[in-house]
């Protein structure tokens, strides 16, 4: 007699949270699991929040007071995240990140980019990222500010902002503004001859 092995099960995971869908409301970014669940599973979706959700009622043991008090607290969270998210999204538009050309020598010039911070990006990732692509020195230093500014080698202030574009316009950020700065050496004044 052959025994028939169990197949393997499949476990979807929310693209949000990461945690299997039945705990999303845990999560504390619910609403957007909720809608990213409803677009990539919509099975899942429907078998969990549309046909679940009377089933749920009906057999549920606790008094109709408490189910109540559970809903109204669970709406109050999902308002108080959708707030917190437009609230970061501002923060993000407001800001801005500043490109600095900064002269060294004669012809030698370093760029600074501050302000990075702010769109949740891993500077020391990025610090590769440009130097692998502009074939360039980058490093990550401090500012006077205690933040973390991204230092490349070479004029490369036009190519650095094409770049930084292209990567906020992948987490959806098309209206955040880069400035570009110009920080010249001052020449010392001639001396007289006596």
């Amino acid at each position: 007699m052959s025994e028939e092995k169990p197949h393997p099960r499949s476990i979807v995971y929310c693209g949000i949270c990461s945690f299997p869908p039945e705990y999303c409301e845990f999560g504390g970014k619910f609403v957007q699991c909720k809608a990213w669940l409803e677009d990539a599973h919509p099975e899942l979706y429907e078998k969990l929040y549309l046909s679940g959700s009377q089933e749920t009622k009906a057999s549920s043991t606790l008094p109709t007071e408490k189910q109540e008090q559970i809903e109204k607290d669970l709406q109050k969270l999902q308002i108080k995240e959708a707030k917190k998210a437009e609230r970061e999204l501002q923060k993000k538009l407001s800001s801005k990140i500043i490109i600095k050309k900064i002269e060294r020598t004669k012809r030698k010039r370093v760029i600074s980019i501050s302000g990075l911070e702010v769109f949740d990006l891993n500077i020391k990732k990025l610090s590769k990222q440009f130097s692998s692509k502009f074939a360039t020195g980058a490093s990550v230093v401090k500012n006077a500010e205690k933040k973390e500014d991204l230092v490349l080698q070479g004029d490369l202030a036009d190519e650095c902002e094409e770049f930084i574009h292209k990567l906020l316009e992948e987490q959806g950020l098309k209206d955040v503004k880069v400035e570009m700065v110009e920080d010249k050496k001052k020449k010392k004044p001639a001396q007289p001859t006596v």
